[in-house]
């Protein structure tokens, strides 16, 4: 269980991350606000409480990795990073502009604290039991704990055969160091999941293919914490984590509308959005 100040630290840099987002994506004209703005306080519970991570070392050899599939929310990963110290805050404003460090879709040879480029979805999966594996091999050769690999997917990438290669080869690696957060938001750019191509039962899925399945509130920042921990506690097997967030999270007239899956605010609408994130109590 959390302590209370730490759950308002969270909630605090969630806020302070939807409000970057929203500045972000108003300067670039272009970008993903439903899904950022509804994994915020996930994002802020790995970088400020549960991942191993140095922002002054970002390539620090047992540092837990972080792969983000479903790039397109990267607006969301580049705010938290620098709210985390990675880099400074003044260049979120760079976001989709030529040359800048922050592509539209994570580069990893622009930003050192990036684990893969990502934008083709259904990749991230793969490439993170890759990660897992290899990690844990060196931890035996090196008589050594092993770091966590922690992935976000979308709810609209299982539509892609290889995510479903990656969860049938995962546990046969007995992989209790890969922990997956599934976005189920319930939207894709074509409208809601469930009639562009449904995913329902989710968890009955996983189940068969032998990981360990928790359903949680992914905007709720205790639950987040909780299944966390119990996933670490299942020991050679890999878990995910099923968590139902809020698209548009924070924005009244964003929440739960499939539109703002790939839209970004004009001027007016970033100005109401701050105005009602700004606003938002912590407690």
């Amino acid at each position: 269980m959390i302590n209370p100040e730490k759950k308002v630290f969270i909630k605090q840099k969630a806020k302070e991350i939807r409000i970057s987002i929203i500045e972000m994506l108003l300067k670039a004209g272009s970008g993903h606000t439903a899904g950022a703005l509804g994994m915020s306080d996930i994002f802020s519970t790995l970088y400020f409480y549960a991942m191993k991570h140095d922002a002054k070392k970002p390539d620090w050899n047992d540092r837990d990795r972080l792969v983000l599939s479903n790039g397109h929310i990267c607006s969301v990963l580049y705010a938290t990073e620098a709210h985390a110290g990675y880099f400074d805050l003044d260049r979120l404003l760079t976001l989709r502009q030529f040359g800048s460090m922050l592509q539209g879709h994570p580069h990893r040879e622009f930003l050192k604290s990036i684990e893969t480029s990502s934008g083709p979805l259904g990749s991230g999966l793969s490439q993170a039991v890759g990660m897992a594996i290899a990690l844990k091999r060196d931890s035996f050769k090196n008589n050594s704990s092993y770091p966590y690999v922690y992935c976000i997917v979308s709810d609209g990438e299982q539509n892609e055969g290889q995510t479903w290669e990656a969860i049938l080869l995962a546990p046969r690696e007995k992989l209790d160091n890969l922990i997956v957060f599934v976005d189920r938001n319930y939207i894709q750019i074509g409208g809601n999941t469930e009639k562009v191509l449904p995913l329902d039962p989710m968890d009955k899925k996983w189940e068969a293919f032998n990981w360990h399945v928790q359903n949680i509130d992914g905007n709720n920042v205790s639950e987040i914490v909780d299944a966390i921990h119990i996933a670490k506690e299942h020991a050679g097997i890999p878990s995910v984590i099923i968590a139902k967030t809020i698209p548009g999270k924070g924005v009244s007239f964003m929440e739960n509308d499939y539109k703002w899956h790939g839209k970004a605010p004009n001027k007016e609408e970033a100005e109401k959005a701050l105005l009602e994130l700004k606003s938002l109590r912590i407690y």
